[in-house]
């Protein structure tokens, strides 16, 4: 049986070598985008995966990208919350726009997918989700007060659903990456 793995953010930087990875395994890869159009084609003609795009800061938009790829791939078995944004201000000048953003992008959007694929994963008595959080999340950075907030909180989220998805089969880990030299860095 070949499982489905949903990697957000999923068409460049980090999110394209993972989405190459899982689909070298073996995995039916599904890359979510936000918006970059030329870039999600490049990487679904040259890695021969399939890329949807959906806002996953907006929880409606994740219900219909989900529904599309169970439709075409079948139910998401491993999820990678990748997506991620930077809007970086020493914090006496941060905007609330740019706090927000980066939460919504960074931390809620890993609730969104999670939690609308955790009941299969439970009822199916398996599943993986990674969420790819930051060394920032682990120390702060100066000028990242919304970047550090948004990734130490996927490691709480982390480590709260490895607790809860043991018994039922499903795996939750974190990775902090150092700096990599993506278009993002």
């Amino acid at each position: 049986m070949t499982r489905v793995a949903l990697v957000t953010g999923g068409t460049r930087g980090i999110g394209r070598a993972i989405s190459e990875t899982l689909k070298n395994k073996g995995y039916k890869v599904a890359a979510n985008f936000a918006g970059n159009q030329q870039a999600a084609d490049e990487c679904a003609k040259e890695l021969g995966i399939n890329c949807y795009k959906f806002d996953v800061a907006d929880y409606d938009a994740v219900t219909e990208g989900l529904a599309q790829i169970e439709k075409e791939l079948g139910p998401v078995d491993v999820v990678v919350n990748n997506a991620g944004v930077t809007r970086d201000a020493p914090f006496h000048k941060m905007t609330r726009e740019q706090w927000q953003q980066v939460i919504d992008i960074d931390l809620t959007s890993a609730f969104n997918v999670t939690r609308q694929v955790w009941e299969g994963m439970r009822e199916r008595g398996w599943g993986r989700v990674i969420n790819i959080s930051s060394i920032n999340g682990q120390k702060g950075q100066f000028g990242q007060a919304n970047y550090s907030a948004a990734k130490a909180g996927l490691i709480g989220l982390s480590k709260a659903l490895a607790q809860e998805g043991a018994k039922k089969g499903i795996t939750v880990n974190t990775v902090c990456p150092g700096y990599i030299d993506t278009e993002m860095v």
